[in-house]
């Protein structure tokens, strides 16, 4: 029998367009391909695109780009933000054969369209029944799309109105996915904090954790990115599970009230502080990590010093900062006293720099102490190979040892490197 046909999955931006190409994924390998994450020569590709920013575009148009040059007779699929954002126009004149959504029909119409162009048959597919190949960790989307227009975003352009998943559907996803040899699923949306309030009767976030943890064996649970006004008791009860990770992603994008206001958030900063404060009290050894925003229009400098001092009195395990990016049919990019892009760029430095002060004195914090870490992959360096994963509150670590892929063990963290910490290994598996 020959070699099944191989596809490249490309997935830029968000956890939800990883949520995304791993259903495609599962997809194309029940249509009989083998399916990798990474550039490639390849008989078929799928670029999931991101628009967030002008760099996020370019990124997307980079990547079809290369793999139509790569393997010029592959099919070649577009899907995520981009087309929807530029237009599928601008997509196909890439080099896109097929441009769609990523709706079940529309995935299904992708599986189809490259199982038919690169010529797949029923003998290079796998035996039904058989649990399909996942990695370590999987992303399972809740919920896409989002009602809130804040000023600077197209995504509710790109991604459309809120739309939750059933309950029943993301627990089974959940549970495939742990049959599957998955140690941890992380639980993602457009904005997940939403999840439920459009489903009858109406649910909250905290209802669709509790029937994860009570409903699977999923061994590690994240819920990936909330907002302040998520942050409620009934919800971090539920972290006493220590199957729940201890790490909340929460977008600050500023801590400034004007700026915060004119972005459209439906938060001030003393909301932010106080649902940090919650966090910290009911998960002390909680990660909360966070996206920024230097330069939006307007931003004064003692704006910019209040976000400076918020990111600073919430201790950020880790930030996610970028300078404004003025995206078309959004109100800011229509805003007067746009920062020219020299000014947005020093600014993005400073809160870098202030991130890996604040991300160095988190890892910091829990040396000497043992936690438990999801080994994800091998790497080289300089000093030799490593064993790479995070400890349960988001920490990269890195151990030397033997056979660690996908097995929880509990390691002892110590000295600082690279962007984690090393670790010895102190005994079995979890």
């Amino acid at each position: 029998m020959s070699r099944p046909p191989l596809a490249a999955i490309l997935t830029l931006g968000c956890k939800l367009n990883l949520a995304d190409s791993g259903e495609v994924a599962r997809g194309l390998r029940a249509a009989g391909f083998q399916v990798v994450g990474h550039l490639c020569e390849a008989d078929a590709y799928v670029i999931n695109t991101c628009s967030v920013t002008h760099v996020a575009d370019q990124k997307s148009r980079r990547l079809v780009r290369s793999a139509r040059k790569m393997s010029p007779a592959a099919p070649v699929a577009v899907t995520g933000c981009y087309p929807q954002s530029a237009g599928a126009e601008a997509a196909t004149a890439l080099g896109a054969d097929l441009v769609t959504g990523l709706t079940e029909g529309d995935r299904a119409r992708l599986v189809g369209f490259l199982a038919e162009r690169a010529r797949v048959t029923a003998a290079s597919s796998p035996v039904p029944g058989t649990p399909l190949p996942l990695h370590t960790r999987s992303f399972i989307r809740a919920q896409a799309g989002c009602n809130d227009v804040c000023s600077f975003c197209i995504v509710p352009r790109t991604r459309g109105r809120e739309r939750s998943r059933d309950i029943d559907d993301i627990v089974a996803e959940v549970s495939l996915v742990a049959d599957g040899g998955a140690r941890e699923a992380v639980i993602t949306g457009t904005q997940l904090g939403a999840w439920g309030r459009d489903l009858d009767p109406p649910l909250a976030p905290q209802h669709l954790i509790a029937a994860i943890l009570e409903r699977t064996d999923i061994a590690r649970l994240r819920f990936s990115s909330l907002q302040p006004q998520d942050i409620t008791p009934g919800l971090l009860a539920l972290w006493r599970d220590p199957r729940l990770m201890p790490h909340f992603h929460l977008a600050l994008q500023s801590g400034s009230a004007p700026v915060l206001q004119r972005m459209r958030r439906r938060y001030s900063p003393r909301d932010f502080l106080l649902a940090a404060a919650r966090i910290q009290a009911a998960v002390p050894d909680a990660a909360i990590t966070t996206d920024v925003i230097a330069g939006f229009p307007g931003e004064t400098e003692e704006d910019f010093a209040d976000t400076l001092a918020l990111c600073s009195d919430v201790g950020f395990a880790r930030m996610h900062c970028f300078p404004y990016s003025p995206r078309s049919r959004t109100a800011a990019a229509l805003m007067p006293v746009q920062l020219p892009a020299a000014e947005r760029q020093e600014r993005v430095r400073r809160l870098i720099a202030l991130g890996e002060e604040l991300s160095l004195a988190f890892r910091r914090r829990f040396a000497g102490t043992v936690r438990p870490v999801l080994w994800e992959d091998e790497r080289s360096s300089p000093e030799g190979r490593w064993w790479h994963g995070h400890t349960d509150n988001y920490i990269p670590v890195f151990a030397p040892g033997q056979g660690l892929g996908n097995r929880v063990t509990p390691a002892l963290l110590g000295a600082v490197y690279h962007d984690g910490v090393l670790a010895t290994l102190t005994g079995g598996e979890e």
